[in-house]
């Protein structure tokens, strides 16, 4: 695949701003030549070669001293000429150079038109561009190593090997339709059955495995839930080492949930404070628990806190139950451990309960009663985001992922009944649905297949 825009395009590549450079690129065949115009005289600048030059206004006048990097075609990251311009940070100077770009015949870029001119110069796969797009977002390690493996082609080869595989029995499909008067031996047909469940089921594990490590990429969602001034909010402050939350000896504070982002040794975590659980007769505290509890069901990690000093009483109850009936990951604080005891510990013994006094916890202190608990997230978190298989990156892959399994599923009574037309049609729906996450699908790909059991010569 070839890149056809003829035309020459330019954006900064880095924001403006406070810094120490700005990047602004070119891509285009007159790169090079709007280099020179800038500079005023002709640059002998080699591939891959810096070179420091000075650009200058139309009128003449200075504009920057800047490094000016220049690569050949196809040996850059669009496959056409390219040439970034290192200059002073700021706004203006890197305005100026747009501007200046522009008058001397370069066009803004649009939004991901650099990746683009890559895809459409076979650089990279669909996959990789959208690799590239997500690795800006990227919030943690563990996704950024999973855009990584997709930037390095690992989807483009788990892709390619199915394709294959559903071109091949596209290939025998076609070659027999021609002989639809004679029954196709029984060993093709289990072979191909075989063949079809065996894709059906890798993709299936594709979907059921990202799915599951959805929160991976995301950010796990952690609700912190229990009764009112419990100490949910003073966590949360301590968690995020600041006053994000309103703490009060009054009970219901928090009326509504408080949600901030942070990053926690490395994972990308939504905490969520909610309103304190209990039997309420004030309506707008009633709707604050209704939106907790769903919340709560939402999240992939419940803390609940616990008054110990207090006897249990029929909302801690609720509130384990809801821990019980959670099905995820669930950690537990006893708070105010500085004072007697009165709380039934057996009850949540099975949740192996963290004993701290959340009031004289110092954030920055790691050899605090908190640290245990920090250390307990951390491994659940190491475990849970560990990736050891490939896994899908977008909504867009997954769509297509599913219409892909859809039309193998519809492809197999067709087949078992000899209807090799219709057999043909879903198995040439599920190609062209799994090509959409790399490159688009040629039929010339069913010929190769078809004509690459011939001998030579003929």
């Amino acid at each position: 695949m070839t890149s056809t825009t003829n035309d020459t395009i330019v954006a900064p590549a880095t924001t403006y701003g406070k810094s120490s450079i700005n990047i602004i690129r070119l891509s285009g065949k007159a790169s090079r030549d709007i280099l020179d115009k800038l500079a005023q005289k002709q640059i002998n600048i080699n591939h891959k070669e810096a070179k420091l030059i000075k650009i200058y206004f139309a009128d003449g006048s200075l504009l920057d001293e800047c490094i000016a990097i220049y690569f050949r075609a196809p040996n850059s990251y669009t496959t056409e000429d390219v040439v970034e311009i290192q200059c002073h940070g700021g706004y203006f100077i890197a305005k100026s150079i747009l501007s200046e770009c522009i008058k001397h015949g370069a066009r803004i870029a649009n939004a991901g038109e650099f990746t683009k001119r890559a895809f459409l110069g076979g650089r990279i796969d669909l996959s990789q561009a959208q690799a590239i797009a997500k690795l800006i977002e990227s919030k943690n390690k563990q996704s950024h190593n999973m855009l990584m493996r997709h930037l390095s082609g690992e989807m483009r080869d788990f892709c390619h090997s199915l394709r294959q595989n559903l071109i091949e029995l596209l290939a025998h499909s076609e070659v027999f339709i021609d002989y639809s008067d004679e029954d196709l031996p029984n060993d093709l047909i289990n072979s191909m059955v075989t063949k079809l469940e065996n894709i059906e089921q890798k993709l299936q594990n594709l979907i059921d495995y990202s799915k599951h490590k959805q929160a991976t990429i995301k950010g796990h969602k952690i609700c912190i839930i229990g009764k009112p001034n419990v100490g949910k909010s003073t966590l949360l402050n301590t968690l995020l080492n600041e006053d994000r939350a309103i703490t009060s000896e009054i009970a219901g504070t928090t009326r509504d949930s408080i949600e901030a982002e942070f990053i926690f040794r490395g994972h990308s975590l939504l905490l969520i404070d909610t309103a304190g659980i209990r039997d309420s007769k004030d309506l707008i505290e009633q709707e604050g628990i209704k939106r907790s509890l769903k919340k709560a069901q939402e999240s992939d990690i419940l803390i609940a806190i616990f008054d110990i000093s207090k006897e249990l009483t029929k909302d801690d109850t609720e509130i384990i139950n809801i821990l019980k009936e959670a099905n995820k990951e669930a950690f537990v604080i006893l708070n105010k451990n500085d004072l007697q005891s009165k709380f039934d510990i057996d009850i949540i013994k099975e949740f192996s309960p963290f004993k701290i006094s959340l009031k004289d916890i110092n954030a920055t202190n790691e050899d605090s009663p908190l640290s245990d608990f920090k250390n307990s997230l951390e491994n659940h978190l190491n475990k849970s985001d560990n990736i050891e298989s490939l896994i899908l990156s977008s909504e867009y892959q997954y769509h297509a992922i599913n219409n892909c399994i859809e039309a193998i599923k519809n492809s197999k009574e067709p087949f078992l009944f000899g209807e090799l037309e219709l057999f043909s049609f879903h198995i040439n729906t599920a190609i062209k649905e799994i090509a959409k996450i790399t490159k688009p699908y040629e039929y010339s790909e069913v010929l190769d297949s078809i004509f690459s059991d011939f001998c030579l010569g003929k």
